[in-house]
C-alpha cells in the first residue's frame, strides 16, 4: 500500500543525504509518495522564528509521518531550536536512539556494544523557559512531571519486552535534583515492578555516562530524562564508531519523526562526502512503524553487507579495513546493488510486519489530586548593595505573625541566618518566610509582596511553598 510521506531536505549536508536516502527506499520498493516541506535556514531567514510555515504543519499532521534531514538553527536571537519545536508541538514524547557496534568494519573499542537509548523528550530543561532575573543571575527552569514520566518509562519497559531485551536502566541525578529527578526515579521503580521479567537497575547520571563510555555491554535499553539523554545518545552514537552512523525515531501517539542524531555540518556541504547511513536508518525505523518490515529489512541488511564489503565513506574509512572510500552517491549505489544480499560477518536483522516503535502503551489513569497546603513562600530578591545580614534585617522589618523570616539562600547556598564568610554571593537571593509549618492563605503572601513593594524591595519573582499529603514539595537550602 502506497504511503504518503511527509520529507524535508534541510540544510547543509542534509539535500545530500535526503536525496541517496530515498533513492535506496525507492529502489527496494519502500511504495512511498514523498509531500515534501520547507524548513531551516531558508524558513528562518523569511521571518518564521519557529523555522516552520503554517502550511508545514499542515502536512505533518495529514501524513503523520516525517523523514527530516538535519536543519542548522540560527544562533542567538529570538530562534527556537526547531527539532525542539517539532517534537514538542506534535506530542512526539519518546526518543529511540539504537546504538550498535559494527566491528571490525567501522572502528569501535567496543566491538558488542548494541545499547538503545530511550529520551524523554518534551520535558526537563528542554521546556526552553528561560529569564534574566538581575544584572548577575539567569534562571532556566526544569520542569517534570507525572505524566510525562510515567509515559516514557511505561514505553521503555515495552520496548524491550516487544525487542527482548533483557534490561532497562534509568539515569537520573536525583541524588541532587530530589524533586525532578527523585520523581523520574520513583516512577521507573513503579512501574518496573509491572515487568518482573526485565532486570532493571539505576544509575546517577554522571557514573552511569562515565560506564556507558567504558563498559557498555552492561546496558541494554537505557532510559533517562530529556537533557541527560540528548548527551548520552551523541556520546552513545559516537563511541560505536562514528554518530554519522546514527538513526533516531521520534514517536508520539498520533505522528512520529525519524531524523539522523547528527547535525547538518555545513562545512561538508556540496562536496558529496556526507555519509547518508544516519538518515538511512531513520528511514529503516520509519519502514517499521508503517508495517513495511520486509522493505526495511532488505534495506537494513544489504547496508550492512555494504559496509562488510568495505564500501565507506570517508569519515569511517580505516586503511586495512576499508576497500573504497564512497562519496555520497557511490554509497547509495553499492546499498541498492546489494538490495536482496544478507551480511556474512556482521549479523543480519529479520524485521517483523508490524514494528515495535509502533507501540502505544496504554497510560496510566491520572492519580487523584494530592491535598495542597501552602506553608510559605520564597520571595526572590536582587539585592547588590550590602552583606546578608543586611538584606536580613531590611527583609524582617516585613514580618509579621503569620509569615516568618526564616532562610536566605543565594545560588541555592545558605547565607543567612550563620553563613559562611567564604560563600560567593551574587545579586540573586531566595527568601524563605513561613508560618511554622502552618497553612498561608494566598492573601497573606499577596500582603507580603505589597509590603515588599511599599519598602521599595526589589523582589523579582515568588514561588509558593507547598506540602502534597504532607510531604514537602520544595527543597531545602544547602547547607539548611
Amino acid at each position: 500500500m502506497t504511503q504518503l510521506v511527509t520529507v524535508a531536505f534541510g540544510d547543509g549536508i542534509g539535500p545530500e543525504i535526503m536525496t541517496a536516502t530515498l533513492s535506496i527506499l525507492d529502489a527496494a520498493g519502500a511504495d512511498l509518495r514523498y509531500e515534501v516541506i520547507d524548513i531551516g535556514e531558508r524558513v528562518y531567514a523569511a521571518g518564521h522564528t519557529s523555522g516552520i510555515a503554517a502550511e508545514s504543519w499542515d502536512s505533518l499532521r495529514r501524513t503523520k509521518v516525517f523523514l527530516k534531514a538535519p536543519i542548522t538553527t540560527p544562533q542567538g536571537g529570538g530562534f527556537k531550536s526547531l527539532n525542539v519545536t517539532i517534537r514538542k508541538t506534535m506530542g512526539l514524547y519518546a526518543n529511540v536512539r539504537p546504538c550498535v557496534a559494527y566491528a571490525p568494519f567501522i572502528q569501535t573499542r567496543h566491538p558488542a556494544m548494541d545499547v538503545v537509548i530511550v529520551r524523554e523528550n518534551e520535558e526537563d530543561l528542554y521546556a526552553g523557559i528561560e529569564h534574566r532575573q538581575t544584572s548577575e543571575v539567569y534562571q532556566c527552569l526544569k520542569l517534570v512531571s507525572r505524566p510525562g514520566c510515567e509515559r516514557i518509562v511505561r514505553y521503555a519497559f515495552e520496548y524491550a519486552r516487544a525487542n527482548n531485551r533483557k534490561k532497562v536502566s534509568c539515569f537520573t541525578k536525583d541524588n541532587i535534583m530530589k524533586l525532578t529527578d527523585g520523581l523520574f526515579h520513583q516512577v521507573f521503580k513503579e512501574i518496573g515492578a509491572e515487568y518482573p521479567e526485565i532486570e532493571q537497575d539505576h544509575w546517577i547520571i554522571d557514573i552511569g555516562a562515565a560506564r556507558l563510555a567504558d563498559t557498555p555491554e552492561i546496558f541494554d535499553v537505557i532510559v533517562t530524562p530529556n537533557l541527560y539523554g540528548d548527551i548520552i545518545s551523541d556520546v552513545a552514537a559516537q563511541i560505536t564508531g562514528s554518530v554519522g552512523l546514527g538513526g533516531s525515531a521520534n514517536i508520539g501517539s498520533q505522528i512520529a519523526m525519524f531524523e539522523a542524531v547528527h547535525g547538518s555540518a555545513p562545512d561538508l556541504a556540496g562536496r558529496g562526502v556526507a555519509n547518508p547511513s544516519g538518515l538511512l536508518l531513520s528511514a529503516v525505523m520509519m519502514l517499521n512503524h508503517l508495517g513495511k518490515g520486509e522493505v526495511a529489512q532488505r534495506i537494513h541488511n544489504a547496508w550492512l553487507k555494504t559496509i562488510e564489503d568495505g564500501v565507506h565513506t570517508q569519515d569511517v574509512f580505516q586503511h586495512g579495513v576499508s576497500r573504497e572510500v564512497a562519496s555520497t552517491d557511490a554509497f547509495a549505489r553499492a546499498v541498492i546493488a546489494r538490495l536482496g544480499e544478507r551480511p556474512d560477518q556482521l549479523k543480519p536483522v529479520r524485521y517483523a510486519a508490524n514494528a515495535p516503535l509502533r507501540l502505544e502503551p496504554a497510560e496510566a489513569p491520572r492519580r487523584p489530586a494530592a491535598k495542597k497546603t501552602t506553608v510559605g513562600v520564597d520571595l526572590f530578591v536582587d539585592f547588590r548593595d550590602g552583606s546578608p545580614d543586611d538584606l536580613a534585617a531590611r527583609l524582617q522589618t516585613l514580618e509579621n505573625a503569620r509569615l516568618k523570616l526564616k532562610m536566605i539562600t543565594n545560588r541555592g547556598v545558605k547565607v543567612w541566618p550563620n553563613g559562611a564568610p567564604e560563600t560567593l554571593t551574587t545579586d540573586h537571593w531566595r527568601c524563605r518566610f513561613m508560618n511554622g509549618g502552618g497553612p498561608v492563605s494566598i492573601q497573606e503572601i499577596a500582603a507580603l509582596q505589597l509590603r515588599a513593594a511599599d519598602a521599595g524591595v526589589d523582589f523579582i519573582k515568588t514561588e509558593h511553598l507547598c506540602d502534597f499529603d504532607g510531604e514537602p514539595g520544595y527543597s531545602l537550602g544547602q547547607g539548611q
